[in-house]
């Protein structure tokens, strides 16, 4: 089991006040949870759902309607001659009629049940879409640090290879050094240069993808906490997943419903018995003949009260293929949650695959970063005795430079991967970052609010946006504050 208390505490020391330029990865998580229009869309998403609960249940309801007819009679018949009927010239009718649903053999009951399955795999959908978002939020925070973290070290690679070539320039006219080896640091500048643009147009790339999902530019990031303690085995990392993970739930969910889709189907083969009534005020509009008409007069009011049994007998074979069809799709589900399974297991066994994988990357990349830092010492003393030439130094300079981006890069991979294995296992969600709890989106509010609606003009507020632009946020550079991070950013 996970102990979730050293990620809340992390998370918690995130979220406390920093300098105005500081961003932090607390900060980071809770602003795209805010603004991101992908998981407001899915909230969106979830409250369509939401809504299929009040319609499946208003089939279950009583339903009342009224017409209203107005007719002016343009062509009538001449009544005979002290008939006791005459045709009237217009005429206005207005009725009310209602239905009240008596038996159903569970068609209406299973409906409803089914949209509130749905329901729940929609919030399943949200838990899942939560949970990629703050992956690749994490994974874009990471890519800022890391790639800060390069540019600062080829920036430093390019003074020192400056350094180096002013040097042997000195060395050459005083004797020391031959154009060969001035021409060898000459191409190392340039090779410096050319890394150093590389890593900077990489880092303004990393940047503006913070953008993209935070909504924000990424200012000076604080490094991140450490993560959890983690499953120690995937079969104990897959046993959480099959258990939390949403995408599996949601699969789960719509199995359920799709079973209840074929119940409601069943019922609608067999009859409806429903009470109806009605009530219906008419007039002539003075337009009767006197002492002639319906009960010798030119107004009236009527009403009925009655039992309707409908009794499919015959309907082409429709109701039938729906229930076919019902059972089909049933057939789908379950089958979408073996794939789901399938998906979760895989992805739950890589995620800790490659977790570890990064974790040994950085022990190994810690001891190139050690040796070629003890060889490059080794080798400026070497060469500038004589003993070795310029080139080897060079070459070793260009060595420690790949080591140490090794490194940057494995802390990140480590980092990434270990939040990814939290995700898989559901426990990489709004409710696991310790957000404050204003902040916490409730999908249970809306649908509390409209699963008992019933009148005809309870109407919504108009849509809003609720993610927000970023054309307004200024284009990203390459600029990392000498006083920053160091270059090599903790591991998890």
């Amino acid at each position: 089991m996970i102990r979730k208390s050293a990620f809340f505490a992390g998370c918690a020391v995130l979220l406390l006040p920093h300098s105005a330029a500081s961003q932090t990865l607390g900060e980071s998580l809770e602003a795209a949870y805010a603004n991101n229009p992908t998981i407001t869309a899915q909230r969106a998403a979830v409250r369509v759902a939401d809504e299929n609960v009040p319609i499946a249940r208003a089939a279950g309801l009583p339903s009342v309607d009224g017409t209203a007819t107005f007719q002016e009679n343009v062509l009538k018949g001449e009544p005979s001659p002290g008939g006791f009927f005459s045709d009237p010239e217009r005429q206005l009718v207005g009725s009310l009629n209602a239905t009240v649903p008596l038996i159903t053999f569970g068609a209406v009951r299973n409906s409803v049940a089914a949209a509130e399955s749905r329901v729940e795999a929609s919030r399943m959908g949200l838990r899942s879409t939560e949970a990629e978002l703050f992956t690749a939020v994490v994974g874009a925070y990471m890519d800022v640090l890391r790639d800060e973290a390069v540019v600062q070290l080829n920036r430093r690679n390019a003074e020192v290879m400056g350094f180096t070539l002013r040097e042997t320039m000195e060395r050459q006219r005083a004797g020391n050094r031959g154009p060969t080896d001035v021409a060898q640091a000459e191409a190392r500048v340039a090779l410096a240069d050319s890394q150093l643009e590389t890593a900077q147009a990489r880092l303004i790339s990393s940047r503006e993808a913070y953008i993209r999902l935070v909504g924000l530019p990424p200012g000076e990031l604080v490094q991140p906490p450490p993560l959890p303690q983690m499953p120690p085995s995937p079969q104990d990392a897959v046993a959480m997943a099959a258990e939390h993970n949403p995408q599996l739930l949601a699969a789960k969910a719509e199995r359920q419903a799709a079973a209840q889709d074929v119940e409601a189907a069943e019922g609608e083969l067999y009859p409806r018995l429903n009470a109806i009534g009605g009530v219906s005020h008419y007039d002539y509009l003075g337009s009767l003949d006197p002492g002639t008409g319906p009960r010798n007069g030119d107004r009236g009011t009527t009403a009925f009260l009655g039992a309707q049994l409908r009794v499919p007998i015959f309907q082409g074979g429709r109701l039938t293929a729906q229930f076919r069809q019902s059972q089909a799709r049933h057939s789908v589900a379950i089958e979408r949650v073996l794939d789901a399974e399938r998906t979760v297991v895989a992805d739950t066994r890589s995620a800790f695959a490659t977790w570890q994988a990064a974790q040994r990357v950085i022990d190994s990349a810690q001891r190139g970063v050690d040796a070629n830092q003890r060889a490059l010492a080794g080798l400026r003393a070497e060469v500038t005795a004589g003993l070795r030439p310029l080139l080897d130094r060079l070459n070793a300079e260009q060595e420690l430079l790949n080591a140490e981006v090794t490194m940057v890069t494995a802390r990140r991979d480590a980092y990434v991967a270990g939040f990814a294995l939290l995700a898989a296992m559901g426990r990489a969600e709004a409710q696991d970052l310790n957000f404050d709890t204003s902040a916490l989106y409730d999908p249970m509010v809306h649908y509390e609010e409209v699963r008992d609606r019933v009148f005809q003009f309870d109407r919504g507020p108009d849509p809003q946006a609720a993610g927000t632009s970023t054309l307004d946020t200024p284009p990203q550079d390459a600029g990392v504050s000498p006083s920053g991070h160091p270059p090599v950013p903790p591991g998890g």
